[in-house]
């Protein structure tokens, strides 16, 4: 007989196995991508499309029926075409991305305008500590697939760097 050693979450107590399972697997095959999960994703040089996997990410949106219920952080796969990216911006929480397919330009900056990049390719990451400014580039000719995630289950919309992109963050919410 096997003995769980620690307690299962309220919300998981009397449920099925078949249900946890059902409900905490995540397919690429049935993700869409979201097109607009960002504010900055409508100007271009900044699209991309979230595949949202656990919880919300750094997008704000909630919701989403087929996402795997978040507890302690987010898991996103981004989908950036050549010459995309994303704006500066930064985070309450840590944000790492870990490259799946491609090569990724990411850089930390300070608040003086000083940047640093580095590229990364496949099985390559990069954490990004809360309040540092930061963000990447697909300055390749191919797309790029990595992996996102947040230290929090439900993290606040990212602090756009800019402040015309600041004041209108969350205006992707509603459309």
């Amino acid at each position: 007989m096997s003995v769980a050693r620690h307690p299962k979450p309220k919300e998981l107590e009397g449920v099925s196995l078949e249900e946890i399972l059902r409900t905490h697997t995540g397919r690429f095959s049935e993700k869409r991508g979201d097109w607009e999960a960002f504010e900055d994703a409508k100007i271009d040089g900044f699209r991309r499309a979230q595949h949202r996997f656990i919880g919300a990410g750094g997008s704000g949106k909630h919701g989403d029926p087929n996402v795997i219920p978040a507890r302690g952080f987010t898991l996103s796969i981004m989908f950036v075409p050549p010459g995309q990216g994303n704006a500066a911006h930064t985070h309450e929480v840590e944000e790492v991305f870990f490259v799946l397919r491609g090569y990724l330009t990411v850089f930390v900056e300070d608040e003086d305008g000083r940047r640093l990049s580095r590229t990364l390719g496949p099985w390559e990451c990069v954490s990004c500590p809360p309040g540092v400014i930061h963000g990447y580039q697909n300055e390749s000719l191919e797309p790029v697939y990595f992996q996102v995630m947040l230290g929090r289950a439900q993290p606040e919309t990212m602090g756009y760097a800019d402040e015309s992109l600041f004041q209108r963050r969350d205006a992707h919410l509603t459309s």
